[in-house]
């Protein structure tokens, strides 16, 4: 299956070695035009042709096919080269890593829902869909909502919801920081709570190399009801 193959993909990733490389440089953190961008790219490559590239790979490809728009858009902000091409790696791994996490839940949705049940591009994230699902008649609107264990928000999309056919529903995505599972216990032994939280939240998995990922029970529940609804 799919989705166990983007399992694999997912836990060979050295995430701790990205994050150590990239969480320092923010350099270019400006908003980047739709041609600079490698949302298109990253559903095209990791969702329409099933390629599962290292972060390397895909970066290596997404300048080759987009070089010419990156390099006017650095011009155009007259940002030094040295800086820019620095920074610009970090900028798209914070995107790659995020949108392929998305992917992933993408996997596991069609492996509940059925081989062919979801669409996911470009064009439906801009719109404020993640991935979109077509079972028996009914259309989900997926939307990954990143929070913290504050409740805050941290990533949200726009989109107009009245253009788009079908239910929005909202799947969300909290992680705590790494530490709570390097040291999940307090002094007097019991779990710390963002931990315990995260243990008890049947919709998230962690992969131990700290990728956390939507799990079946995210999606089982609503084909279930869907399911009963139609009996």
């Amino acid at each position: 299956m799919l989705v166990q193959k983007f399992d694999s993909f997912l836990q060979s990733v050295d995430l701790k070695s990205y994050r150590d490389k990239y969480r320092p440089i923010k350099i270019v953190e400006m908003d980047l035009p739709k041609e600079v961008q490698a949302i298109n790219m990253l559903y095209k490559v990791y969702w329409d042709q099933k390629k599962f590239l290292s972060f390397e790979d895909f970066y290596k490809e997404y300048l080759s096919l987009q070089k010419t728009e990156i390099e006017s858009f650095r011009q155009k902000i007259t940002m030094c080269k040295d800086c820019f091409y620095r920074g610009l790696p970090a900028r798209i791994y914070r995107t790659w890593a995020s949108i392929i996490t998305q992917i992933h839940a993408g996997y596991v949705a069609e492996s509940v829902f059925g081989e062919g049940t979801v669409a996911m591009s470009g064009e439906l994230d801009y719109q404020g869909v993640d991935f979109q699902v077509r079972y028996k008649g009914i259309i989900l609107n997926y939307q990954v909502k990143k929070k913290s264990f504050s409740g805050e928000v941290r990533r949200g999309k726009g989109g107009v919801k009245n253009k788009i056919e079908g239910q929005f529903i909202d799947i969300n995505y909290e992680v705590p920081s790494s530490h709570y599972f390097e040291n999940p216990k307090k002094n007097d032994g019991k779990y710390k709570l963002p931990y315990k939280r995260f243990q008890e939240n049947k919709e998230l998995k962690r992969f131990p190399n700290g990728f956390v990922v939507f799990a079946l029970y995210a999606f089982e529940q609503k084909k279930k009801e869907i399911d009963s609804s139609l009996k």
